[in-house]
């Protein structure tokens, strides 16, 4: 690591709250210990008993990852490696297919396919990790991983355990109780967000479901009952404000609470209350076509899985119009959705995924996306600093400079300290006012973004604003931007001299994007909004320069239709 981003580095820790730091420096201190045979010498090496009950597992794997397994491929993050060697480091893999092989949710792929290959394929690769993976090593038993591992190996050993002999089960009881035993040593390791919610849960597994787990099932509550109240906001939305990462600490939850019902015990408390609240938030990050916002390190993800968890829940809240806590704000009209980021971004510790999106939207009519931000490409290493960019959302962006200080590696040595949002609805008109001052301590200008939505749907418009805060003089003729990154299914052409563009959509709408004062251009751009893809596409840009105290774009997003 060079001098510069060890400095960053060791900055974005000085944020930290304090006892994050401790936690993950003391587990940094004590992490050569865990390879050294002494250390290895006081896990427990016998088991009694069996693994009598699996939790239900509800989620439907991929048969066709499943059969690729079965051939030997094996895909995790945009990563494909056919017949790894040797199979639990293979060179070139990346640290996030590592984290996919080793935290063995595919054997829900492999139970998918069926019959008795791939049942054997599933006990053959756990044989194999138990015996190639005994000793410590960083990924395979990384807290989070390892936590992963354990809920996997337990909620689908009826379909890869149940039929292994004497010997297998055996061995399968001492490993998953080793590596109980180290979890609930080390935990909570410094872990925050969904990584957390991983590691309790395998922790809480092994104690309802592995003979003698009593003590690992009291640690494991314990940690639950309080991570719930400092990543689940009062407005039910995640604190990591990602709507990824939502959905997927929700299928978590969801899985204890069936864990918990499994084992006839009772929950934790807080934990029933974590799943509404969530289940009405996810709702609302929903864009007509069902996938999800692409806020934060998002991706659209499945309809149906997100519908299936939303089921699961039992939520029968409607979608948020508003979540204050979270910073977000959705509008409605008729078949259109516009969905805002109007929050400052996460705290330290928990902004590992956050964007410099500040005040950016997304726009969709019925099925079909029309504005969207450029998403993310979790495995891809090249994309992940491109794509947390302020240019990568649609939004103002200031001399190419983005509004919050990103960090290579994920997190944020620093964001816009005042975010504010009011909203007014009034005969199914909505107005957004809403201002943020992460530009203030470069350029001392201030960005406030207006919004107005008409009830019936017809026409979005839009006010830019960079206001000077008294703070230092703004320099005059510091060139801007606003961006509207268009969905890859939308046709743009220019139009009224440069003035407007028209955006034509796969069903045959057509929409206006116009300028009031300053002339737009189409420029390239990348869509990152679905799963291991990278598409081109456009975008509308409206360029203009800083002047004097206050400089303003006004915009306007309407129906064609209408004007024929």
């Amino acid at each position: 690591m060079t001098a510069e981003p060890l400095v960053l580095q060791l900055r974005a820790w000085s944020r930290l709250p304090r006892d994050l730091m401790l936690q993950r420096l003391l587990h940094r201190v004590k992490t050569p210990l865990y390879a050294t045979g002494l250390y290895r010498a006081t896990l427990p090496t016998r088991g009694a008993g069996a693994i009598v009950t699996s939790p239900p597992d509800p989620w439907p794997g991929d048969a066709l990852r499943g059969q690729a397994i079965v051939a030997g491929e094996f895909a995790f993050a945009g990563q494909v490696i056919h017949e790894p060697a040797p199979l639990w480091l293979p060179p070139g893999a990346s640290e996030r297919w590592l984290a996919g092989l080793h935290g063995f949710a595919w054997l829900r792929d492999l139970r998918a396919v069926g019959g008795d290959t791939a049942r054997r394929t599933g006990r053959d690769l756990v044989a194999r990790w138990i015996e190639d993976c005994e000793r410590w090593h960083e990924i395979g038993w990384r807290p989070d991983i390892l936590g992963r591992r354990l809920s996997n190996w337990i909620s689908q050993h009826e379909f890869y355990g149940a039929s292994g002999d004497a010997m297998f089960k055996s061995r399968l009881l001492v490993s998953a109780g080793r590596q109980a035993c180290h979890l609930a040593r080390v935990l909570p390791a410094g872990l925050t967000g969904d990584g957390l919610i991983a590691a309790v849960k395998g922790l809480v597994f092994a104690g309802l479901f592995l003979p003698k787990g009593e003590a690992w099932l009291l640690r494991g509550q314990q940690l639950l009952e309080r991570a719930l109240p400092e990543q689940v906001l009062a407005d039910g939305g995640h604190a990591s404000r990602s709507p990824s990462t939502q959905l997927a600490v929700l299928r978590q939850l969801i899985d204890l609470r069936a864990a918990f019902a499994a084992a006839e015990r009772a929950a934790p408390v807080g934990l029933q209350l974590a799943i509404d609240g969530m289940a009405g938030t996810l709702r609302m990050f929903q864009h007509g076509d069902g996938g999800l916002a692409l806020f934060n390190d998002s991706n659209e993800e499945e309809s149906w899985q997100i519908d299936m968890a939303l089921s699961r829940a039992d939520g029968k809240t409607k979608a948020l119009t508003q979540a204050p806590q979270s910073g977000f704000q959705r509008l409605t009209a008729g078949r259109v959705v516009v969905l805002v980021d109007a929050g400052a971004p996460p705290p330290p510790g928990l902004d590992a995924q956050a964007h410099a999106g500040t005040l950016s939207f997304e726009m969709s009519l019925g099925r079909e996306r029309l504005i969207v931000n450029c998403g993310a490409h979790p495995g891809d290493a090249g994309w992940r600093r491109a794509q947390r960019m302020t240019a990568a959302h649609s939004t103002l962006t200031l001399a190419d400079t983005n509004s919050s200080v990103i960090l290579p590696e994920g997190g944020m040595l620093r964001g816009p300290g005042i975010v504010t949002c009011r909203r007014e609805d009034a005969d199914g008109n909505v107005w957004l006012d809403l201002g943020h001052d992460g530009y203030v301590p470069a350029f001392g200008l201030v960005h406030r973004r207006r919004l107005f939505l008409a009830a019936n749907g017809e026409e979005l418009r839009g006010e830019d604003r960079l206001t000077a805060d008294g703070s230092v003089r703004p320099q005059d003729g510091t060139p801007f931007a606003v961006r509207f990154h268009l969905h890859p299914q939308v046709q743009a052409t220019l139009a009224q001299n440069g003035m407007a563009a028209l955006l034509r959509l796969p069903s045959g709408n057509g929409w206006r994007l116009r300028s009031t004062d300053h002339p737009v251009t189409l420029e390239e751009s990348v869509y990152l909004g679905r799963r291991g893809e990278i598409r081109k596409t456009q975008q509308v840009v409206i360029q203009a320069k800083a002047a004097g105290d206050e400089s303003i774009v006004k915009w306007a997003i309407g129906r064609e239709s209408k004007r024929r």
